[in-house]
């Protein structure tokens, strides 16, 4: 489908043909339904060079999290089995359980199912040759066959509880059997690594069904508990050398030590169910098997890409208490403001879950006034105080207008429209001005101030400062929108005051930022202009409210599509501008330079399609239907079900960075409602 997408763009018959097959493909996906969406053969699941770049992401929406590949083989820092918020410690996610090794055991015979990457590039115990298929409808389930015995692995978490569950289930067996389950500590930040040591304690204490341990003092304890009555052999034992293959990739540190207290034995029978909890307290064993049943059926069953999407959408929910944030990615992302008040309509609205919206918007809120007010904040929304925040905050709002209702919109947040209004008029901003032209000014030369936020020795790569041009874009939209919906509830004199602001930020905006050539300057300060073309002209053509007239908005994005579209979003930079850098490799710094040079992102594909339902209407439909088929092979790539945070510019457009990227999913669930808002 990548090359589909490719030719599409090069606009060739051949190109256009394969797309109408990929399409027909599509639709009969869609009538005849297939067993399993995300389904994984034994061919390709016991090749590693196909399976381990295939991640899973599970989620307790409170911040814990399972990551690892399809093959349960770890290879980040970041994956683990269980891997939770220690806020005790610090504001880092830590791997407490990083992995539990099953072993079979039919006459004696020992057939271990785990798989480690170790030194030289030695795989053990290749578990992974017994794997018969791999299905994510609801939960990932894996099926093992070691002679006779046909065993399924279904793994889920416990909901706002940071607790994960997994069930074996003997599905055919010819004689007795034992399951042996041996797991694997680390106890560590997921920034960091464990090696053997002294400080590590070997104390634990049995529990019901099971045991507890802390290799640390300030870390919890971990709970490790079967619903049926097991053998737990304490044989404490370093293993020592595993390695991630992706952090050396990435041009860190990428092996460690991980501590195993013994191993737990249990006999398993045809047809029985055994489930196993690693939680951070002690558990009723007797109700495992009915709370793991609970939890699946409230699962969004991943069937359709849809249902793919909205899946992922809910895995960025965090609540904290009685505060509700959106984590910007997995594994490593916290909450991010303009991140969180990008992708907020998409990940609720779009879908119909309104009263999400609302209870992330009210701790937003409070992180607003409290950024306004100057006043200190225990709420985890960070980059509150850069520039553009404000401005993504009145567009999140203004989605609620459209997607709900103007007048509700009005009532809940009308004061909050009118109070970051007033506080950008009056300057009260330490790093945005408003000035006698109308627009708002920023310094972004010693700190990166927008999304394009990437550094290298501690300077931005890209310094835009002054007249940024998609602040600026925000900035009439909002002054348009705000005036009008406070015009409607008789705020006559306020709208007005709006209303010739906007006028005079219009006018200045295309003096300062419209050039010869037909699209937009990137940032202006003084005679600095960057010629660069980049994506951030984008919003001026998408937005509700724009200072362009209808001319204006299809040559910029005529622009943006020639130079910028790829079958996985916007390029940050065109291939005709110099720095052009698609490729997101390498080390550290080398990432850096590359991250907003050239590689392609999808959430500026959603802007970028709202664009182009403005300019082309109905006609647009097809084209994009079209494109978001590409991102179906997203669906069984990479993170299975989800959109990684961005692209390589240049085919075949691999996935890099954070697995699963909230701004990426929401936008494609918002490009979807877009398109359901029109009749066929």
């Amino acid at each position: 489908m990548k090359a589909d997408l490719f030719f599409l763009f090069l606009s060739d018959t051949f190109g256009l043909y394969i797309i109408s097959f990929s399409l027909y493909k599509h639709k009969l996906k869609t009538k005849y339904k297939i067993m399993s969406y995300l389904k994984f053969d034994k061919t390709l699941m016991t090749n590693l060079e196909e399976s381990l770049p295939r991640e899973i992401l599970r989620t307790n929406r409170s911040g814990a999290y399972h990551c690892t590949t399809i093959a349960d083989c770890n290879t980040r820092k970041y994956h683990g089995l269980l891997v939770i918020p220690v806020p005790e410690l610090d504001d880092e996610n830590h791997v407490l359980l990083s992995s539990l090794d099953e072993t079979v055991i039919q006459h004696g015979a020992e057939f271990n199912l785990g798989l480690h990457k170790y030194q030289g590039d030695n795989y053990s115990p290749n578990g992974h040759k017994y794997i018969r298929e791999f299905e994510c409808e609801k939960v990932p389930t894996t099926i093992y066959r070691v002679g006779g015995v046909v065993l399924k692995k279904e793994k889920l978490f416990v909901h706002h509880e940071n607790r994960i569950l997994i069930r074996y289930t003997l599905l055919d067996a010819h004689s007795a059997t034992t399951l042996r389950l041996r797991p694997f500590l680390a106890f560590r930040s997921v920034r960091e690594y464990t090696h053997e040591n002294s400080q590590a304690s070997r104390e634990y204490q049995v529990v019901t069904n099971g045991i507890k341990t802390c290799m640390y003092p300030g870390y919890p304890e971990l709970y490790m508990q079967l619903n049926k009555k097991n053998e737990f052999h304490f044989q404490p034992d370093w293993y020592r050398g595993i390695e991630y293959p992706k952090e050396q990739e990435r041009g860190y540190d990428f092996n460690e030590d991980l501590y195993v207290p013994g191993y737990f034995e249990v006999d398993i029978k045809k047809g029985e169910s055994i489930v196993f909890s690693g939680g951070v307290s002690e558990t009723g064993t007797r109700a495992l098997k009915k709370t793991f049943e609970e939890e699946m059926e409230e699962r969004t069953p991943r069937d359709t890409f849809k249902h793919c999407l909205i899946n992922a959408a809910h895995q960025f929910l965090n609540k904290q208490g009685d505060e509700f944030y959106i984590l910007a990615g997995y594994p490593w992302f916290k909450c991010r403001a303009r991140d969180m008040f990008i992708s907020l309509p998409g990940l609720t609205l779009a879908i119909n879950e309104k009263s999400k919206f609302e209870l992330v918007m009210e701790t937003a809120r409070k992180a607003l006034y409290a950024f306004m007010n100057n006043e200190p904040s225990h709420l985890r929304v960070y980059e509150m105080d850069h520039p553009d925040i404000l401005l993504w905050a009145v567009w999140c709002i203004q989605q609620y207008a459209k997607m709900v209702s103007r007048d509700a919109c009005r009532e809940k947040y009308g004061v909050l429209l009118e109070d970051i209004m007033a506080f950008i008029c009056s300057n009260k901003h330490p790093n945005l001005s408003l000035l006698d032209n109308g627009l708002l000014y920023t310094r972004g030369t010693e700190k990166a101030v927008t999304w394009m936020n990437s550094t290298a020795n501690g300077r931005p790569v890209i310094p835009r400062t002054g007249f940024v041009v998609e602040i600026n874009t925000l900035w009439y939209n909002a002054l348009c929108f705000v005036g009008e919906l406070l015009g409607e509830a008789g705020n006559e004199q306020l709208s007005t005051e709006l209303s010739v602001l906007a006028e005079r930020s219009g006018k200045s905006f295309l003096e300062t930022f419209l050039n010869e050539y037909g699209y937009l300057l990137d940032y202006v300060d003084g005679n600095m202009m960057d010629w660069s073309v980049r994506p951030n002209m984008i919003f001026a053509v998408a937005l509700d409210y724009s200072p362009l007239n209808a001319s204006q908005k299809k040559g910029v994005l005529d622009i943006v599509t020639k130079e910028l579209l790829t079958p996985k979003g916007l390029r940050s930079l065109s291939p005709k501008s110099g720095g052009y850098n698609p490729n997101y490799v390498g080390p550290q710094i080398q990432r850096d330079y590359a991250y907003h040079q050239g590689t392609a992102w999808p959430w500026l594909a959603g802007f970028y399609f709202e664009a182009y339902l403005r300019i082309y209407k109905m006609s647009a439909l097809g084209f994009i239907e079209r494109y978001l088929i590409g991102y179906e092979d997203e669906m069984s790539s990479h993170c299975i079900g989800s959109i990684s945070e961005l692209f390589d510019g240049n085919p075949p457009f691999k996935g890099r960075g954070a697995v699963s990227f909230a701004m990426n999913v929401a936008e494609i669930l918002r490009v979807l409602y877009l398109l359901s808002k029109y009749n066929y």
